[in-house]
């Protein structure tokens, strides 16, 4: 039997921009709750919520200070225990975001283990002694500078591979493992329907010899995760897996490994970066590569014996028809052409909040306009090192996760209608023009582009289960595929550019399925539009 997750479609909130319900300028889980009647309409199976446990906010929640506990900011217990609820009468499962890689430092276990070499908690968490008065190692974080904090008080090195604030969990201490399955039983307890895994391939780490991702602890440590928590329970997981291959993903999500659902996979997300460079070292996306990508991923995991993910966006990743589309005069076209070539590929999609609107990115002209610390400590650090501030904010403009992040724009009421106070981050200003009220009323829009996609995959096994074959021989810029599954064979083809294109194919159509421009009847020399997408059925 399929598992629901493989015909599911997974739509991600980021509470703190979504809806605000009480008018302090924060979204909470009341105003999720208020719109799920929204995302049914839509047709999404899954929510994944982005964290709301108690948090010091340092990263936006993913420095967790109590896991069994809400922030305050997004409400109480009580309301999670109604979204669960009201969630569940829309058939509509709550994917939690676990965080276990690290902790906030305001968490009473690394409270406890700052007091002293002899505490029990001590050993949590990763302590090293200083080497020749210095860091252990040259181990990076993530947010910039080193991933080794002083501790004055013992004078000892904890590990942190990203804010100072956000201590690593020590994997090895099978004393701790427990209590994170125990809590991960505690939401089970509660109805929830999986997991997300934040940085999951963090956990193997070894950080004497130097080993972040991937280490050789990771599998046994899902493995035994996946016995004590989810195993027998009908739930999806998936981990974030920045530095997997194929192949690791098929040791995450092949069944009989009895760790993960799938992964997400990130490979497509270094294509503007400048190679062997960080990701604000920009360069122009390469068309021919972002196809190059996105067909390995579709061939080189057997199906058969693993699973992807699919997706354009999240709450790290900025707006795609902004990054790679045209957010401007083919701001529709793109958007459905981004959503059609990746809904009817193998795996389960991903709708990021927002984007099933064609939200954009919204540029900013200074630093002090910026609060994603990410962009903020990569700024500081480069302006020391003589980077000049145009190529800075510029770089933040493209990359930069507040991006992703601005409020849900659902009216053009002031605020966009996410709240009565003053947002937390800037309200991207097109809200009069994009937003989710207009795209509702308009039976063209990318809304119901999303919307249909959702009801292909839930009524058509070929797009869950179908094999997929590339069309080769096509222009760089033309992105072209079968899905077969049996008799039934459909055709999906893309382009990925803002200019017009030439695709020619002997098939005959027997059945339209979707498209943002115009039906085709004909396969013959057909001149595409800009970001034209469209699958037919053919023979």
């Amino acid at each position: 039997m399929t598992p629901w997750w493989k015909k599911a479609v997974v739509y991600q909130v980021y509470p703190k921009s979504f809806q605000d319900s009480n008018g302090d300028g924060i979204g909470d889980l009341k105003g999720i709750t208020f719109r799920l009647d929204y995302l049914k309409k839509l047709g999404i199976d899954a929510i994944w919520l982005s964290p709301v446990y108690q948090s010091p906010q340092v990263d936006n929640g993913y420095d967790i200070s109590d896991y069994e506990a809400i922030d305050p900011q997004y409400g109480t217990m009580a309301d999670m225990d109604e979204l669960i609820s009201e969630a569940k009468k829309r058939g509509i499962r709550i994917i939690m975001d676990l965080v276990v890689n690290h902790t906030s430092d305001q968490h009473k276990w690394f409270i406890e283990a700052r007091k002293s070499k002899d505490n029990p908690y001590r050993d949590y968490y990763i302590w090293r002694d200083p080497v020749e008065g210095h860091e252990p190692n040259e181990l990076k974080s993530a947010f910039s500078g080193s991933a080794w904090k002083l501790d004055e008080k013992t004078g000892q090195y904890y590990l942190h591979f990203f804010a100072d604030q956000q201590p690593d969990l020590n994997w090895k201490n099978p004393i701790l493992r427990q209590k994170i399955y125990d809590m991960m039983n505690f939401w089970i307890d509660k109805g929830i329907g999986g997991f997300r895994m934040d940085v999951i391939e963090l956990i193997g780490k070894d950080p004497d010899k130097l080993i972040r991702e991937n280490g050789p602890m990771l599998h046994p440590y899902l493995q035994e995760m996946n016995k004590k928590t989810f195993g027998s329970k009908n739930l999806m997981t998936v981990g974030e897996t920045w530095n997997s291959t194929p192949k690791i993903a098929e040791e995450y999500s092949d069944p009989g490994r009895h760790e993960l659902s799938m992964v997400f996979q990130f490979e497509n997300q270094s294509l503007d970066q400048q190679a062997g460079k960080e990701k604000w070292d920009l360069r122009p996306l390469n068309l021919g590569e972002l196809k190059k990508v996105l067909v390995k991923w579709q061939t080189d995991i057997d199906f058969n014996h693993a699973w992807n993910s699919l997706f354009w966006e999240n709450h790290d990743i900025p707006r795609v028809i902004s990054r790679w589309g045209n957010d401007q005069e083919y701001r529709i076209q793109s958007a459905k052409m981004f959503a059609i070539i990746l809904h009817l590929m193998h795996g389960t999609p991903y709708i990021y909040n927002g984007e099933e609107i064609g939200m954009t990115n919204y540029p900013v002209k200074s630093i002090d306009e910026v609060s994603d610390i990410e962009s903020i400590n990569m700024y500081n650090e480069r302006l020391k090192a003589g980077y000049d501030t145009q190529s800075l904010i510029h770089a933040i403009n493209v990359k930069g996760r507040d991006n992703a992040r601005t409020p849900i724009q659902w009216n053009n009421a002031k605020n966009a209608g996410f709240t009565t106070g003053t947002p937390w981050l800037h309200v991207n200003p097109n809200y009069h023009q994009i937003n989710v009220e207009a795209a509702l009323k308009d039976p063209n829009s990318i809304f119901y582009t999303y919307q249909k996609l959702i009801k292909l995959r839930h009524n058509n096994p070929i797009v869950v289960d179908g094999d997929f074959e590339l069309v080769k021989g096509t222009v760089e810029a033309v992105l072209a595929y079968y899905r077969k599954l049996k008799d039934t064979k459909w055709l999906i083809v893309a382009n990925l550019s803002g200019q017009k294109q030439h695709f020619s194919s002997t098939d005959k159509v027997t059945d339209q399925i979707i498209n943002n421009y115009t039906d085709h009847s004909n396969l013959t020399n057909l001149t595409l539009k800009p970001y034209e997408a469209f699958s037919v059925k053919v023979k």
